[in-house]
């Protein structure tokens, strides 16, 4: 992947319904480069796909948080099955360094994101936690 493929994906993040005329214009492309990479990029494997955020899907979680878990012992499998059963779990990423996961929570109310948090620090395990409120979003894959 070189730097037009880099930009090009750029723009694609930014408007994926753009068109292949506006994505060659603003890249400084031609229409046909514009669309031969495009597929190149989706035959490699480097694109999966192309989504669709609706308002709902921001408008569902007014209220969002990061949980970062520390966890003694070796329960991290057993706490990450245990954190994909919980409705309000959006992902659950392993990470390095001092916290061992890093959970991604939506709610509708702040007393739905204290619940849900007063039962993870219940799970067997959990050593240590850490919540960060998400207050704005400027950039969302």
């Amino acid at each position: 992947m070189d730097k037009t493929d880099e930009r090009l994906i750029a723009a694609l993040r930014h408007d994926a319904r753009a068109s292949l005329s506006d994505l060659a214009l603003q890249l400084k492309l031609s229409r046909t480069t514009v669309r031969a990479r495009i597929e190149r990029l989706i035959q490699r494997g480097d694109v999966l796909g192309f989504t669709v955020v609706l308002k709902e899907d921001v408008l569902r979680d007014p209220v969002r948080g990061l949980m970062l878990i520390g966890i003694e012992g070796r329960g991290t499998n057993r706490i990450t099955r245990a954190l994909q059963g919980l409705k309000e779990v959006r992902a659950v990423h392993s990470t390095n360094g001092r916290w061992d996961l890093i959970v991604e929570l939506g709610t509708e109310t702040l007393e739905e994101l204290d619940h849900a948090l007063a039962k993870i620090r219940m799970f067997e395990g959990v050593q240590s936690s850490e919540t960060n409120l998400l207050l704005s979003t400027k950039k969302s894959t």
